[in-house]
């Protein structure tokens, strides 16, 4: 198995073996052992190290035992604006989503405070919701408290900073109680003019690629790494946000430049991989994030075997094209092209989440999508979870933590 893989199973069990064991200890009282240790209201989970094999068993079983419906919610994250815990707790129990994305609304004024966001976002502690949160640093920062080095300046440092840095930042988003750090900016560009410039972690793909890996080695402790934006922005002039970028760049001369630093990133055992609205015209004129050819590069070529994530779809629809005005089109297009998370933040309310559920529901029912490409989506995720709920990361948050070094 890759590394990628491996990172999101270390220290990982099944969820039926789980063992309390009384304790008054903090999670924070010592450093983690190599069995794991994981916090719960009543004590401490003590867990034994699990094979990926035995991960993937489990997350099998659990598929295995969903309906349709659950198997389609379970792939979704979603996100409404509010801090309100009785809002956030009723949304993650009506639409059983699988995920969710904290943005800038959903983080109030103190870390004790989006401690209680979290725990009411977490239905099921043995398996917690992937909470995910755009945590950079610099530009794109959601904690407030996150004073360490960004892109702008570890772009000019050596890679040590750059793990330093990520190490802190992880450490952030374990305290919060979140799991994944949508964090990791993997584009390369030396243009001072580009949309990504500001964020990018090195101007040459020896450069970014050296400060990704030190990033994703930095952050495996607190938070589950994500590399973004797959293929990369940086060859692909403009913003996602608001059109589709692309670039005539060919895969040969991918493979040697912007593939470089997510090559390095996934060989560092990066277990998430973001997929872009970005078109890569030689390769597929679809936007990578709707592409079945890049979802396999990912996966054949480059051996990523961790969990595949959309940006958010709702930039699709912002694009103004046609074609992606269907939202729920676009999540299902979107898992039939091999992504195994879609991610809806632009646009969404409250009710935009179970549309897209109902969406792939009619899908699967229909024939337009593959059932066996939404249990691997839903058992890839499901992996991913039952590893946060073994480590402790993400689970139930630390409330005693010492500060962030």
């Amino acid at each position: 198995m890759r590394a990628a893989h491996r990172i999101a199973a270390a220290g990982a069990a099944l969820g039926m073996v789980l063992a309390l064991v009384a304790g008054t200890g903090s999670w924070a009282d010592a450093e983690p052992e190599p069995t794991g240790t994981a916090p719960t209201a009543t004590g401490t989970v003590r867990v034994e190290p699990a094979s990926d094999q035995d991960l993937a068993v489990a997350a099998s079983a659990r598929v295995a035992a969903m309906s349709i419906r659950e198997k389609a919610a379970s792939v979704v994250m979603g996100h409404v604006p509010s801090t309100d815990v009785a809002t956030l707790r009723a949304y993650m129990d009506s639409t059983g989503i699988g995920g969710f994305i904290l943005m800038g609304a959903n983080i109030p004024e103190s870390e004790a405070a989006l401690r209680a966001v979290t725990a009411a976002l977490t239905m099921d502690s043995a398996f917690p919701p992937l909470l995910a949160v755009d945590q950079e640093g610099g530009d794109v920062s959601r904690l407030p408290w996150d004073t360490f080095p960004s892109a702008l300046e570890l772009k000019h440092a050596p890679p040590p900073a750059a793990q330093d840095a990520f190490a802190a930042r992880g450490g952030l988003v374990l305290r919060a109680g979140i799991g994944v750090n949508f964090g990791i900016v993997a584009d390369e560009t030396d243009d001072t003019s580009s949309f990504i410039y500001r964020r990018v972690l090195g101007t040459s793909p020896d450069a970014a690629a050296d400060r990704v890996v030190a990033a994703v080695t930095g952050e495996a402790a607190g938070a589950l790494s994500t590399l973004k934006h797959f293929p990369g922005h940086g060859a692909a002039p403009g913003d996602s946000h608001s059109g589709i970028p692309s670039t005539g760049m060919t895969k040969a001369e991918w493979l040697t430049a912007d593939g470089r630093p997510f090559q390095a990133g996934i060989d560092a055992g990066a277990p998430l991989l973001m997929f872009g609205h970005l078109a890569y015209t030689a390769v597929d004129s679809a936007p990578a994030s709707l592409s079945a050819e890049w979802h396999r590069i990912a996966r054949d070529e480059l051996g990523f075997e961790g969990v595949a994530v959309t940006d958010d779809l709702g930039m699709l629809q912002a694009s103004g094209i046609d074609a992606y005005a269907d939202p729920v089109g676009n999540a299902v297009a979107a898992l039939a092209a091999g992504n195994d998370v879609v991610l809806a933040v632009m646009f969404s309310t409250a009710e935009s989440a179970p549309r897209i559920v109902d969406g792939i529901v009619a899908a699967v029912e229909s024939g337009a999508l593959d059932p066996e490409r939404l249990d691997e989506a839903a058992t890839r995720a499901a992996a991913l979870r039952l590893g946060l709920a073994a480590e402790g990361r993400g689970l139930l948050p630390c409330a005693d933590c010492a500060p962030a070094a």
